[in-house]
């Protein structure tokens, strides 16, 4: 997942608050997974799989 344009790091925190918002959100992620894990597995893999099959091939085309 690339980073959103819409959210912009602040550039003058220090490493000390950088490290402590990185802490902040990998407690927060553990949290969650272990509320959401399974859904989100089968949420994500629902969304690699398609719905239907793949199209349908046509030989007289190159590609």
């Amino acid at each position: 997942m690339s980073p959103s344009a819409s959210f912009a790091v602040p550039t003058h925190w220090s490493p000390e608050q950088a490290l402590a918002v990185l802490e902040a959100l990998q407690t927060v992620r553990e949290a969650v997974w272990l509320v959401y894990g399974r859904q989100a597995q089968q949420a994500w893999r629902d969304q690699l799989v398609p719905d239907h099959g793949p199209p349908d091939f046509d030989p007289d085309l190159p590609f």
